[in-house]
């Protein structure tokens, strides 16, 4: 079965970064969109970024276009997301997803798979 495991949140000031992995296992993910979510306590879970595994395609939120970058390495099953200029409202628990299929998936029910979060607080 397939496990998602994230790890790197943590406490960073305004301006700094964080670079969050996915350590992706149990199945072959050459056929899958790997997504990165947010969720701010008493707010919807908000789609970040996604990328295909094959090929390496990326799309992003507006929200976070131009400071997050996601990436993967697939000889080590990892993925990341490189987080620059962090703000405040930055502050969530972010989680890594997967689905075993390729396409720009937006919505948290179009994943199958998801870690079980990392926090990522932004002080001002």
């Amino acid at each position: 079965q397939v496990q998602l495991v994230e790890s790197g949140g943590g406490l960073v000031q305004t301006g700094g970064s964080l670079r969050l992995s996915c350590a992706a296992s149990g199945r072959t993910f050459s056929s899958y969109t790997m997504g990165w979510f947010r969720q701010a306590p008493g707010k919807e879970r908000e789609f970040l970024a996604a990328m295909w595994w094959i090929g390496g395609g990326t799309y992003y939120a507006d929200s976070v276009k131009g400071r997050f970058t996601v990436s993967r390495d697939g000889a080590k099953n990892m993925v990341y997301l490189q987080m620059n200029s962090l703000k405040p409202k930055d502050t969530a628990v972010y989680y890594c997803a997967a689905v075993y299929s390729r396409n720009w998936y937006r919505e948290p029910n179009d994943y199958d798979y998801w870690g079980q979060g990392t926090q990522v607080t932004v002080s001002s």
